[in-house]
């Protein structure tokens, strides 16, 4: 078991080792983020009303 004071130490040292994105490098990550889930809702609303053609003309085919 670790002393608590040498854990928050190693903690520290390693938290400083990270490399935080840019305000810049943050920003456009969001819009490709932004971008991407409104291709993919548009992706999924196409499918979905294709399936629900497909399902009521053939629902309708046995009427």
């Amino acid at each position: 078991m670790a002393n608590p004071f040498q854990f928050m130490q190693e903690v520290r040292t390693e938290a400083n080792k990270v490399t935080w994105p840019t305000r810049r490098e943050t920003m456009i990550t969001t819009g490709m983020v932004l971008v991407m889930v409104f291709v993919a809702s548009a992706f999924f609303v196409a499918v979905d009303q294709a399936l629900h053609f497909a399902v009521s003309l053939f629902l309708r085919l046995g009427h």
